[in-house]
């Protein structure tokens, strides 16, 4: 086997990235010459590529072990890091472990261990107490997004976790805030510290929408009317508002999907799924959104609720300006509504009449068959174009996962592509189709 990951300009080119930006430079640099490295950075500024690409250049391929270990806070997190080291196409095993997937899943993976392993503390840890993957050839911890572990507790876990990696070497955290002191149990000497959180800032333009009423949902429809089909996040604090305010939009014919932690992983896979390939314009969530979720560009948020904190704040509004583009926050208020001192703002709107939104362009297909029937992307879209009859144009993003894909196709073309390739082969599988 080589040991020479392939160049980082063909693994940038897989992402469509032409350059690295300055905070990526200056870490990647840091983190290849430095054993203890902390990095703040905004959300949305690449933090992910920056350790992932001097983490793949440093793994050693003669070695089949778990060699880096990266503890997130979330398991939206820990897909979106398997994913984009996936999609680097370096051919690094990488493998994501996080609760709400069932542990069979896990131990298969671990059965051939992945070079990286990634995931959240409570199963990492728990995989750590059964000895279900060897820790003597990890040398670096990455604690991503260290500070929101913290906050949701899980001290104890990410403590026992660095107790037991013994042979680590090197040492990177990283946060898009400093709101808690960096942890005593990591036990950092001396690191180097890399903050670009005012660099380079994105040009975010915070707007007040005024709304004449306490509840905020006709304010709302008239700004996502005069918004048009723009991609965006609705942030409100509370589950049942978010179910109040789904109902709401539906009667009014508005297309969105809803995102929170009551719901089953899969649904929320399938919210953020559909809206990474334009099937759904428009997401309602709680914070749980505000980081680590793997998401295209974003138009705007809208803030039906204010968070309590500054901090949290700043995350929702980094969906919207993230990668150093420009994003604008809105922020409903009611005309008897004191807004808190974070929230600072130089042009105040009141929403008129607007035609409803067209519905989205496209439709997701769910195809069984995946990555272990040795189906590739290539193989999909080859189906879908030939004997699906689909011209390239109506053939949009492909997410290909272990045991089945998404597909997006044109809305017009959808169902008569099922009605073709329902129970057809592919690679000698049996797969079938359905609308999600």
């Amino acid at each position: 086997m080589n040991n020479e990951p392939k160049n980082l300009q063909s693994m940038l080119g897989k992402l469509g990235i032409e350059a690295l930006n300055e905070m990526q430079n200056a870490a990647i640099e840091a983190i290849t010459n430095n054993p203890e490295v902390v990095l703040l950075s905004p959300t949305g500024s690449g933090k992910t590529l920056a350790f992932l690409l001097p983490v793949i250049a440093s793994l050693d391929l003669t070695i089949e072990e778990v060699q880096c270990l990266i503890v997130v806070p979330t398991r939206e997190l820990a897909m979106q890091i398997e994913q984009v080291t996936r999609q680097l196409g370096s051919g690094i095993k990488v493998n994501a472990v996080y609760g709400g997937r069932a542990g069979y899943k896990d131990k298969v993976n671990l059965k051939h261990s992945p070079a990286i392993l990634v995931g959240t503390p409570g199963r990492i840890a728990d995989h750590l107490r059964r000895k279900n993957f060897e820790t003597k050839h990890i040398q670096t911890l990455i604690l991503d997004e260290f500070d929101k572990s913290l906050e949701i507790g899980f001290e104890t876990e990410m403590r026992e976790i660095v107790q037991t990696l013994e042979a680590v070497t090197k040492k990177v955290l990283t946060s898009a805030t400093l709101k808690v002191n960096l942890p005593d149990f990591v036990g950092l000497k001396n690191p180097l510290s890399l903050d670009f959180r005012e660099s380079g800032k994105p040009q975010l333009k915070i707007v007040i929408v005024n709304s004449h009423d306490k509840d905020k949902q006709q304010a709302l429809y008239k700004l996502l009317c005069q918004l048009g089909d723009q991609p965006g996040i609705v942030f409100l604090n509370f589950k049942e508002s978010i179910q109040r305010v789904s109902d709401f939009l539906s009667e009014k014919g508005i297309a969105h999907a809803s995102f929170h932690g009551d719901m089953e992983q899969s649904e929320r896979e399938i919210a953020l799924v559909k809206f990474r390939n334009g099937s759904t314009r428009l997401i309602l969530a709680t914070d749980l959104a505000a980081r680590g979720i793997d998401v295209p560009e974003i138009k705007f948020i809208i803030h039906y609720h204010l968070p309590l904190k500054d901090h949290e704040f700043l995350h929702r509004n980094g969906r919207t300006a993230r990668m150093f583009n420009d994003g604008t926050a809105y922020v409903l208020k009611w005309e008897r509504e004191n807004l808190p001192e974070f929230v600072i703002s130089s042009e105040t709107i009141t929403p008129k009449n607007a035609a409803v939104p067209e519905p989205p362009a496209w439709l997701t297909i769910r195809m069984s068959g995946g990555r272990k029937d040795k189906i590739s992307k290539a193989d999909i879209a080859g189906l879908f174009i030939k004997q699906g009859n689909l011209k390239k144009d109506e053939l949009g993003l492909i997410e290909l996962k272990q045991d089945f894909a998404f597909v997006a196709v044109k809305a017009e073309k959808a169902r008569n592509t099922i009605n073709l390739l329902d129970n057809s082969k592919l690679k000698n599988t049996k797969i079938r189709l359905r609308l999600i």
